[in-house]
């Protein structure tokens, strides 16, 4: 992977490092400057300053922790299923680096973390490669499956959101328009006769390759020993994403309340929709997340009366908690593979 992009000429990779990097950079600064556009920064720190309690903020950065524990153990299961076998503590420190690199080069900590192990291992850095790429294809499939879930047991609240905005207006009508799903599987049809047709060209063979490969990789996870284990334990990655949401929601009085106020179950519903709008919004590029998941998450809570202002204060000091718990483990992490490199020297 590494050879291939040195292979490039230097226009080429120039424009490679940008894309992969600048890129990233520039959306988070735009979404960040388009947020506090629509808030007022002095009164988001009013409120920051005035009756947090950061004992659930604490705990949520306590239960993020566990989430990249279950990540470990999860990805152990595949690997070992590959006949790699290595600690669970250069796993874990494997999981904490590539969340924190990410802070600073979206991306990069996914192909750092397979690097990583590949060597530790002595492993092909194809195979380990390829498992993260399963691991990743299956929070994919969770987030379409709490997306879906979503749409039903809020379904109200966000259309009644919606209808508000000339925006969600639109959105609401073209999903209604009988026409928008014809055009939509007529594009899918020629996209698929597409394929067909220009199967032998160089482009074509290699995205059904890589998509090839996804599948191979995905399949891998259903037909290993430990299958059940591997769902078990996206349930309890997810979960830990979950709760951690979901309990500094007590740390603010407005998303509080959410908690208290009857058919929002405990305040789980109007958590499981930022959540999810959060989840989709953690695929744009971005430095840490930083700007689409804030801007998601202020959305998310909108829906159920939260305020711009009270929405940037709650997401921005979520999210800044969970970031010092990164680079924390970061650190950690930097001090294991320093002491292991010690060690075998």
């Amino acid at each position: 992977m590494m050879n291939e992009s040195a292979k490039l000429p230097l226009g080429k990779r120039l424009l490679s490092y940008a894309v992969k990097y600048l890129l990233p950079l520039a959306l988070t600064v735009a979404l960040v400057w388009y947020m506090f556009e629509k808030v007022n920064f002095y009164q988001m720190m009013d409120i920051i300053r005035q009756g947090v309690n950061y004992w659930w903020i604490l705990l949520a950065m306590f239960i993020s922790i566990f989430s990249h524990v279950f990540r470990a153990l999860r990805w152990r299961l595949q690997l070992r299923a590959l006949g790699i076998n290595p600690p669970l503590m250069a796993l874990c420190c494997s999981i904490f680096g590539t969340y924190a690199l990410n802070l600073v080069f979206p991306r990069l900590g996914e192909v750092w973390r397979c690097t990583y192990i590949a060597q530790r291992e002595k492993a092909s850095f194809t195979t380990v490669f390829g498992s993260m790429l399963a691991d990743r294809m299956t929070d994919t499939l969770t987030v379409i499956t709490l997306t879906i879930f979503t749409f039903i047991v809020a379904s109200g609240a966000l259309i009644t959101f919606l209808t508000k905005y000339p925006v969600g207006q639109g959105i609401l009508a073209l999903a209604q328009n009988p026409i928008f799903w014809l055009a939509l599987v007529g594009v899918i049809a020629m996209v698929v006769i597409g394929f067909k047709v220009f199967r032998h060209t160089k482009i074509v063979k290699k995205i059904s390759e890589m998509a090839r490969e996804f599948w191979q990789g995905f399949m891998v996870v259903t037909k290993m020993e430990g299958r059940w284990k591997f769902l078990g334990l996206t349930f309890c990655i997810w979960g830990c994403f979950f709760f951690q949401l979901y309990v500094a929601f007590y740390a603010f009085s407005y998303t509080a309340e959410l908690c208290f106020t009857d058919g929002y179950v405990f305040g789980l519903v109007p958590c499981l929709v930022a959540f999810v709008l959060s989840s989709i919004g953690m695929a744009v590029p971005s430095n840490g997340g930083l700007g689409p998941w804030n801007i998601a998450v202020m959305f998310g809570l909108a829906i159920y009366g939260i305020t711009d202002a009270e929405g940037t204060a709650f997401s921005m000091l979520v999210w800044s908690a969970q970031t010092v718990m990164l680079i924390i483990l970061g650190i950690y992490t930097m001090a294991y593979i320093s002491f292991g490199k010690k060690k075998t020297a």
